[in-house]
Formats: C-alpha cells, sequence, structure tokens
C-alpha cells in the first residue's frame, strides 16, 4: 500500500473534476460522481458517498484499487464504485468516469431510448445515437448491483458493436448516464455534452416528431473533420 501523500495530486485533481458538476448544472446535492485512474498504481480516486458538493474537500477523496477496495481515505466510497471499476477493468484506454443525473439524460434513459442523432453538434461527437441499456433484470439487482450495472453497460457495449473510445458515453436504462475519456477532464466534458444532447434531441423531436435521424454524409463530415485521419477542426 502506498503512503497517503503519494496520492495528493490524484485526490487533488478528482475533487477538483467533481467541483465542475455542480459548476455546470449537472447535478443537484450528491446526485453524482467523478473518478479519475492512476493506471501505473493500480488505483482510482472517487468521491465519497452521500457527501454534498457543498460539504465535499479535497481531503475526503477516496482511494480504491482496481477492486473497489479502499486503499486509502477516512469515507466510504461512492456507492457507484463497483461501477467505475468495472468499465476501468473493460475499457483499457479510459482515465476517468462520471456519472450524473443530469435532466434530460435521465429522461431519456428513463424513456428507455438512446439519444437519437438528429444533428451536427451529435455528429462532431460520435456518429452513433447515444446508446441505451435495457432494463436490468431482476436477479442482477437483487444481486450485486452496482457491478451488474457495470456489466451490463460493457455488455450492451459489445452486444451493438460498439467502440467506447468512440461512443464515450451511455444511458443506463431506467437510471442515468455514464460517461468517461481518455482522462477525467474528457470525461466531465462529455458528462456535459451527453446533457446538452439530450436536451437538443428532445427539443428537435417535440418540433417534429417525424424527424428523421442525420444523414449518414453528415455524420461522417462532422466526426472525421474533428476526429478522423485528416481532421482540420481547431489549431492543431
Amino acid at each position: 500500500m502506498k503512503r497517503t501523500n503519494d496520492f495528493e495530486a490524484l485526490k487533488a485533481e478528482c475533487y477538483e473534476l467533481n467541483m465542475e458538476i455542480p459548476r455546470r448544472n449537472l447535478a443537484l446535492y450528491t446526485w453524482g460522481n467523478v473518478s479519475i485512474i492512476d493506471r501505473n498504481a493500480g488505483v482510482f480516486a472517487i468521491k465519497p458517498s452521500g457527501v454534498s458538493y457543498d460539504e465535499l474537500k479535497k481531503e475526503d477523496i477516496v482511494i480504491v484499487d482496481l477492486q473497489g477496495a479502499v486503499v486509502d481515505g477516512s469515507l466510504k466510497p461512492s456507492s457507484d464504485t463497483q461501477t467505475h471499476a468495472v468499465l476501468y477493468r473493460d475499457f483499457k484506454d479510459i482515465g476517468g468516469v462520471v456519472h450524473t443525473h443530469s435532466t434530460y439524460a435521465v429522461g431519456w434513459a428513463q424513456a428507455l431510448e438512446p439519444i437519437v442523432i438528429y444533428g451536427t453538434t451529435h455528429a462532431d461527437h460520435t456518429i452513433q445515437d447515444i446508446p441505451c441499456t435495457p432494463p436490468m433484470s431482476d436477479a442482477k439487482i437483487e444481486g450485486d448491483y452496482e457491478v451488474e450495472t457495470g456489466v451490463q453497460i460493457v455488455e450492451h457495449f459489445r452486444k451493438m458493436n460498439l467502440d467506447p473510445n468512440e461512443t464515450q458515453m451511455v444511458l443506463v436504462g431506467s437510471h442515468g448516464p455514464f460517461t468517461w475519456g481518455v482522462d477525467g477532464a474528457k470525461a466531465v466534458y462529455n458528462a456535459v455534452v451527453v446533457e446538452e444532447l439530450a436536451k437538443m434531441a428532445t427539443i428537435t423531436r417535440q418540433a417534429n416528431p417525424q424527424v428523421q435521424r442525420l444523414k449518414e454524409a453528415l455524420r461522417r463530415k462532422h466526426y472525421e473533420r474533428k476526429h478522423g485521419p485528416d481532421a482540420y477542426y481547431g489549431q492543431g
């Protein structure tokens, strides 16, 4: 086990990223968590369970291993810790995970519908609909629920043949959004994005219930100009 001081930078970064959640209006009270991983050390930092953002301090951040066991910290880690752990174990390239109960994304999750790709803002981030997992079975709910939530995400991506490095967000059916990224900052960015895409899709469908999915050419153009091998968006 490492000394506490070895985790100070990891805790500080995790704390600042967690505080972005209320700043971006993605959560009320305790309704969210951010984690970041140190793969070399085999640990990740995560928000403690049930601590409101108004009261959260850097020293409250908990360090756990990839099985979810506490390595450092005096508080219990987030109740979603095991879900984060599953994602870190199965999605080998990710460096951060975020879970919130942001309003519009939760609305689509509760409707058990993927967020359909209707426009180019969505295509700037992924050419896919934002997937929504099916409802969890009673047996899994009554089992190791948080582990099963992570397994549900991983299995849904495999079933849908989705690349977690390209589609970095998901709706857990009846629950809410999880996002991830190459690091914690990108995971938080994606949490903001999924909420905005959910809001835009809601307005679009209300304006035209018969609206069609964005056509393929526009999907590819907008995604490739930002993420493709010949990307030209930004300052390079």
